[in-house]
């Protein structure tokens, strides 16, 4: 049965601005934001991330928050489990020229992984931290050192080669996801589509409905065979909008020699 999820909130990059410095002056209380996070999942023999959106207090310290959500908080998606000991304490995180540094309590080294859920579990704050456009690598510290026991990290892969990128190739639930449009935005002509989909020999298709569920724009995306792993995708969408209110964005991958939708992604818009 293909999935369908209904956004009812975003990605990091829309909800937590570096600066919430305007939104304060404007009066704007906010009480919570969405962050994206990365668990580890093993199933059918297979190890693997799943990306989740969880919402949180506000707070200016949105990298802060998503990791402490990652140490405290159970996944949402069935079978996935979290890698970080539950009482390890972030002691700080620090960010320079795209670098952050995180630093853990000593109670972070007391994981017990193999090999396979070390390197997805420090790919799942990798891949949590650089959600935030500010970000772009990430070196782990403990008890502020980088010595010894700290290089080893649990045992198998180590901090050798930090720092550490973005990597989304075994990310593989969900298969698709948006993180432009947000919720609730209102569409501007052309509405720039912009999201991440597991590559596959298809498309990744997009299209935009009114209220009464008539389409009136669509785009999509060719994947060829060739293409390996997960792909960020972008699309514009140009319609003429039929007035005041809302309608609902609807992202989606069709198999090569099939036409029936699956992972559909639907974000609600208001139209400009």
């Amino acid at each position: 049965m293909a999935a369908t999820v209904t956004y009812g909130c975003y990605s990091p990059k829309a909800a937590a601005p570096p600066s919430p410095a305007p939104a304060a002056k404007a009066g704007i209380q906010k009480e919570t934001f969405d962050v994206a996070l990365y668990y580890v999942k093993t199933k059918d023999n297979d190890t693997y991330l799943v990306r989740e959106i969880h919402r949180v207090p506000y707070t200016e310290d949105g990298p802060r928050a998503a990791i402490n959500e990652l140490i405290k908080s159970d996944p949402k998606t069935e079978g996935a489990a979290r890698t970080l000991p539950p009482d390890t304490r972030l002691l700080g995180i620090s960010v320079k020229d795209g670098l952050a540094t995180v630093n853990f309590s000593k109670e972070v080294l007391s994981a017990n992984v193999g090999s396979a859920g070390e390197a997805l579990g420090i790919q799942s704050i990798v891949n949590t931290l650089t959600e935030f456009p500010q970000i772009r690598e990430v070196s782990f510290q403990v008890e502020g050192k980088v010595d010894g026991r700290t290089r080893e990290w649990w045992g198998h892969v180590g901090l050798y080669e930090q720092p550490f990128k973005r990597n989304l190739d075994k990310v593989m639930e969900p298969a698709v996801w948006v993180t432009h449009p947000a919720v609730g935005q209102a569409a501007g002509v052309p509405l720039l589509v912009k999201g991440s989909a597991r590559a596959f020999e298809g498309t990744v298709n997009a299209r935009l409905l009114d209220p009464a569920g008539k389409q009136i724009a669509e785009d999509r995306i060719q994947f060829s065979r060739e293409v390996g792993g997960r792909v960020d995708f972008e699309m514009k969408l140009t319609f003429t909008p039929p007035g005041k209110g809302s309608g609902t964005l609807e992202v989606y991958r069709v198999g090569s020699g099939s036409d029936t939708p699956a992972d559909t992604v639907k974000i609600p818009i208001q139209w400009p």
